[in-house]
């Protein structure tokens, strides 16, 4: 099924990213049952379905924390089915952790959140960290592009755990050291003079999305572009062959550019790989390639909604609205 992009319909004139600071996240989550009151409301907004008759209508039991059907009387606890599912950290420490991920631009790394919250193992806060990106990706992938996209590809420096080291790596382009991702951007022209004169381009920034990708062979591209981008779409690239095979149900134009001119063919697409190696460089010391869309999910969630009002709800709605088993 089909979504519509959330920034087309809730863009505010005001630039209201990151809007929670550290006082407002204490008054409202200041304990640990303030957090779970908050998370079953949360659930109950969403909806409980039944996982055993797919019945809507519970009774809620407070003392046991569980939701029971009215019809077959199946028992659904408060953590599962979410994020949380099989989870026992508190939930004071998943709060925390969704507030330190959407309050700053950048980001925190799993060692960090670890010392904030003083638990004494590493293993379950780098799976709680990492379960939120995995859910902030899922959360994305709902939602397809329209209107005018920029497309290219981006090599983001990686390690590999798995790599034989008594192989010798390649160089250039396939590099092991090297992850290559598929980039697209919203991009539509727009009479703005200051975002001319800010950005060099008169092109506005709408929704993205950074998928990791095997290689740039035709199919494989192809079949990312089918899954993320409306057909009869415009998409704008380079003169690469891999994109020869969006011709057929997209409006495709391609640019050989020199290199100097290639960022404004494609300012946007650039701006966000530039932008996010920035900020992996800065944050973590080496990013594992198995690992690498997990940042590029938590990059992009948070770029898609720099103009909503406040993105810790969001990453709470996420949090309780996609089953377990999609988590792993």
């Amino acid at each position: 099924m089909k979504y519509a992009c959330p920034h087309k319909h809730q863009i505010q004139k005001k630039h209201y990213l990151y809007s929670m600071k550290l006082l407002d996240f204490h008054k409202y989550y200041p304990t640990e049952q303030s957090c779970r009151v908050a998370f079953k409301e949360m659930r109950e907004q969403e909806g409980i379905t039944c996982t055993k008759c797919g019945n809507h209508s519970h009774y809620w039991i407070g003392k046991k924390e569980q939701w029971e059907c009215k019809k077959c009387r199946h028992v659904t606890r408060l953590r599962a089915g979410t994020v949380m599912h099989s989870s026992k950290l508190p939930f004071l420490y998943w709060f925390t952790a969704m507030h330190m991920l959407t309050s700053t631009k950048k980001s925190f790394s799993a060692k960090e959140v670890q010392r904030q919250l003083g638990h004494k193992r590493y293993e379950p806060i780098w799976a709680m960290m990492h379960k939120l990106r995995l859910v902030m990706g899922l959360r994305d992938s709902k939602y397809t592009l329209s209107d005018e996209i920029e497309l290219d590809e981006g090599f983001f420096t990686t390690v590999s755990i798995t790599r034989d080291k008594n192989k010798p790596l390649k160089r250039g382009r396939g590099s092991e050291k090297q992850t290559t991702v598929l980039v697209s951007v919203e991009s539509k022209h727009v009479e703005d003079n200051t975002l001319s004169a800010k950005y060099n381009t008169d092109k506005k920034l709408g929704f993205i999305k950074m998928q990791v990708i095997n290689s740039l062979k035709k199919n494989e591209i192809r079949n990312k572009v089918d899954e993320t981008i409306d057909k009869g779409t415009t998409i704008l690239t380079d003169g690469s062959n891999s994109y020869n095979d969006l011709k057929e149900d997209y409006l495709h134009k391609s640019k050989v550019s020199e290199k100097e001119d290639s960022s404004n063919a494609l300012p946007w697409v650039h701006t966000a790989i530039s932008n996010a190696k920035r900020l992996f460089l800065d944050m973590y010391h080496r990013i594992d390639a198995d690992f690498l869309q997990s940042y590029l999910n938590e990059f992009c969630f948070k770029l898609n909604r720099r103009y909503f009002e406040n993105v810790f709800d969001r990453l709470l709605i996420a949090s309780v609205s996609y089953k377990w088993n999609y988590l792993g």
